[in-house]
Order: C-alpha cells, then structure tokens, then sequence
C-alpha cells in the first residue's frame, strides 16, 4: 500500500506472479472459507494484498508441504483463528493499560496534594 493506494491484482497477475494456474485459483475459492476475491464491475476478479498472501501461503502448504487441500483449508483456518486470538488479546491488554494508566494518574494526582 503505496500513498493510500490499495495494489490489487487480475486473475492473470496473480496466475503469473503466484505460478497458480487460474482453474486452480478459481477451485480455492470454493473450497476455503473467507478467501474470495471481490469482483470488478465488470465481474472481474479482483485479489488483494492479503489475497495474494493467502495464495502464496496455499501453495507453500500443498505444493511444498505436501498438504492435501483439506489440510491446507484446516491450516489456514487455524492460522486465521490464532491471529484473531492474538489480535483480540492485544486490544484487551491496550485497554487494560489505559485502564491502569488512568488509574495511576488519579491516584499519583491525589498523592501529591
């Protein structure tokens, strides 16, 4: 993401780029959950960033890996899970320190009087 620009990619770039054929590309879509590129208004295929980073993730798993498209499918998820988990803890312990951040100020302002 360059100056608020989002770089997207055609089917065919990422075909090139990714080395995955678009029949193969067009399959993924059917069979893992939340990994569907949106489409132009012309019904195009239109993949994002985190597209194409779920597109190299895929091929690694099944092509390097050895995972069957079940397993790369529950690899994903699981991943996806993992980082929701982690992003969801994060912002608890963000407001926990705000938290104790405004207490600590109350309680040093009462301090000093």
């Amino acid at each position: 993401m360059f100056g608020g620009t989002i770089l997207t990619y055609s089917i065919g770039d990422v075909e090139e780029l990714a080395g995955i054929r678009q029949n193969v590309l067009r399959y993924w879509e059917t069979v893992i959950p939340g990994f569907a590129p949106r489409k132009d208004l012309g019904g195009r295929r239109v993949y994002t960033e985190r597209d194409f980073e779920i597109i190299l993730r895929l091929k690694y798993l099944i092509y390097e890996k050895k995972f069957t498209i079940e397993g790369a499918r529950n690899e994903i998820l699981h991943e996806t899970e993992a980082y929701e988990t982690k992003a969801e803890a994060m912002s608890a312990i963000r407001e926990l320190r705000g938290e104790l951040t405004k207490l600590y100020m109350t309680a040093r302002k009462y301090r000093q009087k």
